[in-house]
């Protein structure tokens, strides 16, 4: 399984109607304050998202709520799964735990649930439960992008020379 699966299978989704997407937009901003509430509460925290990250982690939360409120407007698969993966790499290049996508998905589908009309979430929830299964893909490929070595600059030869 790899990004071509992670596209293939994100095609599936079914974008969001523009009043679902409208009613998503008007509680996005609450629902972020709700998600960060919630997880500065657990006393797991700093084990899910490392030592002094916890400004990091609630920008996220505002971002993946601001993210998604663009793809129920409009959506793209590719953009989707390559968002996701980027979340992944960057986010545990700074000492975010793999535990922490689960427990942070889980609390935000929870509080959309509360928060959204029940005809709105059933058109939202299915993004979410593919950003929670596909956790473990998601974690496979950032664990080869990390692993990769960076690219050494290209060195000039200097004029004249070979």
């Amino acid at each position: 399984m790899n990004l071509t699966y992670l596209i293939e299978t994100a095609r599936k989704l079914i974008q969001p109607s523009a009043a679902a997407a409208g009613e998503f937009e008007a509680v996005r901003d609450s629902l972020a304050e709700a998600l960060n509430r919630s997880m500065v509460a657990r006393p797991d925290l700093e084990k899910l998202i490392g030592p002094g990250n916890r400004a990091m982690m609630e920008d996220n939360s505002r971002n993946f709520c601001r993210f998604m409120g663009s793809m129920f407007l409009d959506y793209e698969p590719e953009v989707l799964a390559q968002t996701a993966l980027w979340v992944f790499r960057a986010y545990r290049s700074h000492g975010f735990q793999t535990a922490y996508w689960p427990a942070n998905l889980d609390t935000f589908v929870e509080l959309a649930r509360e928060q959204l009309p029940p005809p709105v979430f059933a058109e939202t929830y299915p993004f979410f439960h593919w950003l929670i299964v596909n956790i473990p893909i998601f974690v496979k490929i950032s664990d080869e992008q990390l692993a990769e070595p960076l690219s050494p600059v290209p060195q000039h030869e200097p004029e004249g020379q070979p």
